[in-house]
């Protein structure tokens, strides 16, 4: 009887403990699908704070589509668009996530899943990232990425920054040639003119002398 007791004992003790751990793993669980990843909320915030200020300066100019905004949700807010890469990687990036390089950027949104969807802009969607849907965040999940592999947008803005930065080096060489040519003829045209200048004082110098005439000298002064 007494061993019987101790093995309800027990038992009651293991049914007990497993309830509480249960519990536990739930709450637990809980909490963790509670706090979505820290990219996910600071780009859904930015996007927030952006669509006020964009609203603001709606007030000001209705004509203006994107009213000057660097990042907005697109129409229909299933998604957003960066309307500038240029003045997102440097003034938005620092600010939000300690880096300006948008390429790491776009990397982390394919990470968690997120596509591009137009090739005219760049325009991410994700079937959970919603505007006024900010409860959806915890059910976005870091997905695993291969090492080869290598999205096919992030791929494009590489060779599209990689041709951009050939264009201006092109460009740059280009104006450098044409300042070297302009320089080139200001030292001729400059040694032009201290010739006929050079001329001018001989010509009076020699008709000042087989003239002379002192009034000359006067009339034609030397400048």
């Amino acid at each position: 009887m007494y061993m019987a007791k101790n093995n309800e004992v027990v038992s009651s003790n293991t049914t007990s403990c497993c309830t509480t751990s249960s519990s536990c793993s739930t709450i637990l669980a809980g909490r963790v699908k509670s706090s979505p990843a820290p990219f996910l909320s600071k780009t859904y915030d930015l996007l927030e704070l952006q669509e006020r200020t964009r609203a603001v300066g709606s007030n000001d100019d209705h004509d203006n589509n994107n009213n000057g905004s660097i990042i907005s949700w697109n129409e229909e807010g299933d998604g957003f668009i960066v309307w500038s890469p240029p003045e997102f990687s440097e003034l938005l990036l620092p600010k939000y996530f300690k880096h300006n390089n948008f390429s790491s950027f776009i990397r982390q949104l394919n990470t968690y899943g997120f596509k591009k969807t137009s090739s005219k802009r760049w325009e991410f969607k994700h079937e959970k990232f919603q505007k006024g849907c900010k409860h959806l965040l915890v059910e976005i999940t870091r997905k695993k990425c291969e090492p080869s592999v290598f999205p096919a947008f992030l791929k494009a803005s590489f060779e599209e920054n990689t041709t951009t930065t050939t264009q201006k080096h092109n460009r740059l060489q280009l104006m450098a040639e044409e300042n070297k040519n302009l320089l080139k003829e200001k030292l001729e045209l400059q040694t032009q003119i201290a010739q006929f200048k050079a001329l001018e004082d001989k010509l009076l110098d020699c008709l000042a002398h087989y003239m002379g005439d002192n009034k000359f000298k006067g009339f034609c002064p030397k400048p």
